[in-house]
């Protein structure tokens, strides 16, 4: 497959790349992409939820009554999970949720998304530029000369660039991810997938074995 690249004016350049068909244009494997978006997602929890035990409430170190001729239900302490007040009973435990895939999942799925991305012609190729300080307005220009504003976009760049990321930062439909590090979910999560020219040997290269 091939794309043309854009310049950052919105005109076309003249110049073409080819996308690695071993990429971008196998046959999507869905339960692939599931379960990275799953373990994307698993991950990303803090897994901090906790709840006090009757061991770990205050109070109750005093049996509350007379073990008989009360009428009343035996009771050892006013901590107990029955009681108002007392501690929670197989409450939640910090616990992670961690769900851990092999490279080889992980490769195809990212593989499916950017082959889905493709079939639905949901990528651009724009030639590599940089920015000279952060500046929102200038990356809103660039975006509105590609016809992407208002459109949720992933730019995918050749290496760190921190003024590009910077300046998108006050952009809610753009996200900046450096081309080897965008995962499955990020580019799921989008409606267009914007490459810097340099960007596509890197992402391949990531993918290639």
């Amino acid at each position: 497959m091939e794309l043309e690249v854009y310049k950052k004016d919105g005109s076309k350049s003249g110049e073409k790349v080819t996308l690695a068909p071993e990429i971008f244009e196998i046959k999507p494997n869905d339960h692939a992409i599931y379960q990275a978006v799953r373990s994307i997602q698993a991950n990303q929890r803090q897994g901090t939820h906790k709840v006090k035990t009757r061991g770990e409430v205050s109070g109750g170190g005093k049996k509350p009554f007379n073990q008989k001729k009360t009428g009343r239900a035996r009771a050892g302490t006013t901590r107990s999970g029955v009681w108002v007040g007392g501690g929670s009973i197989f409450g939640p435990r910090p616990h992670d949720y961690v769900i851990k895939l092999s490279a080889k999942v992980r490769a195809l799925a990212r593989k499916s998304a950017l082959s889905y991305k493709a079939q639905d012609n949901q990528i651009i190729v724009v030639e590599d530029f940089n920015m000279e300080a952060p500046k929102t307005k200038d990356l809103a220009i660039v975006l509105k000369a590609l016809s992407l504003n208002g459109k949720k976009t992933l730019f995918l760049t050749a290496k760190t660039e921190n003024a590009v990321y910077k300046s998108s930062r006050n952009i809610p439909t753009v996200n900046v991810r450096e081309a080897d590090k965008a995962s499955t979910y990020d580019i799921l999560d989008t409606q267009v997938l914007l490459i810097q020219k340099s960007a596509i040997d890197i992402l391949q290269k990531s993918l290639s074995n």
